[in-house]
């Protein structure tokens, strides 16, 4: 088993993390450099080498943020088919407040020798002529950021700098499920059957559906698909991960507020 740590504050796992985690930064290992993008598979490949990750290996992620960036980390790994992977329940948080023990050691493992998958990304990632389709059959689509956000009075949440778009608002059609009504207080998941209140009997989805999950980079609507897909086993949602700072700033995107 390796234990990964995916943060927003990429400083954080420096400062003490699970004694034998390693840590995946999302901006320098997952992302590609140049091109809003995601690495390519040669670049995963090495990442996972120089981890001493290969298929037989079980990933646990975990972050802050009641694990935004876990679960985002999670969702790229399947991007390249890795599925050996789980999402430690509550994340730094639950684990800090329990007493569990952190370290700031570096373990060390020997070097696997991965072979990457080539890179599918249409069966969990939306792009944007995706969503404009999808926004014109009427699909189902949630937007999962703060309501401020939502109905365009901000453009990020609140407490952060208000900005990365031009304009306010949220796609035609978008239903407002935020998703941090997903967690418990503890940043732990609800249970399936209080999940199933709020997407089911509050939004009308059903497992069938097929849903487009967006916020405003990707990450927290990660979250959303993970808890659609593993904890309520919804088989076709996707990501759109170029989300907000996307739409808002293209041309003659349509906008509601």
């Amino acid at each position: 088993m390796r234990i990964v740590e995916s943060d927003e504050d990429v400083l954080l796992f420096d400062t003490g993390h699970i004694p034998g985690a390693q840590k995946v930064d999302w901006h320098l290992d997952l992302n590609d450099p140049v091109v809003r993008d995601y690495v390519n598979r040669e670049q995963f490949e090495e990442l996972l080498r120089s981890k001493g990750i290969d298929d037989s290996t079980t990933v646990v992620f975990y972050g802050d943020k009641n694990n935004w960036w876990a679960t985002y980390a999670f969702w790229v790994f399947r991007l390249f088919g890795f599925t050996n992977a789980k999402i430690l329940d509550g994340g730094r948080s639950k684990w800090e407040s329990e007493g569990h023990p952190m370290t700031t050691e570096l373990p060390r493992f020997s070097r696997s020798s991965y072979v990457a998958r080539e890179r599918r990304d249409e069966p969990i990632r939306a792009f944007m002529q995706e969503v404009r389709r999808h926004v014109e059959r009427q699909g189902k689509l949630i937007d999962v950021r703060s309501p401020d956000e939502y109905s365009g009075k901000k453009l990020h949440m609140p407490e952060y700098p208000q900005e990365g778009a031009l304009r306010g608002g949220h796609i035609p059609g978008a239903r407002s499920v935020p998703w941090a009504r997903a967690a418990n207080s503890d940043g732990s998941f609800k249970s399936a059957a209080e999940l199933r209140d709020i997407y089911e009997k509050e939004q009308g989805l059903q497992a069938s559906d097929d849903v487009i999950a967006y916020c405003r980079i990707g990450e927290r609507s990660s979250h959303t698909w993970f808890v659609l897909t593993y904890l309520l086993g919804y088989d076709r949602v996707r990501n759109y991960d170029g989300s907000w700072t996307e739409w808002g700033n293209a041309v003659r995107a349509p906008i509601e507020r």
